[in-house]
């Protein structure tokens, strides 16, 4: 089983589409919610891992993904 973790932010419409799928899946997840300013450590720290400065962010394994839709179609067809 993979290790699943969204980085989100509160009220995030992008953010709830992907916990939507996760569940829709079936899949165990743990969230943690970032700060909303894009200075902020664990910002830049998920910018050099997933490439993008936005959220939501999945990290599966070791593995970091950004950007909704990418996330979505990756839950879809992966796991």
């Amino acid at each position: 089983m993979v290790n699943l973790i969204l980085y989100q932010l509160d009220g995030c419409p992008y953010c709830e589409l992907v916990r939507q799928k996760l569940e829709e899946k079936g899949l165990l997840y743990d969230t943690i919610t970032v700060p909303p300013d894009r200075s902020d450590p664990l910002r830049r720290e998920l910018l050099e891992k997933s490439g993008v400065l936005t959220v939501p962010v999945l990290r599966i394994d070791d593995f970091y993904l950004g950007e909704s839709a990418e996330i979505v179609a990756y839950v879809e067809e992966q796991l």
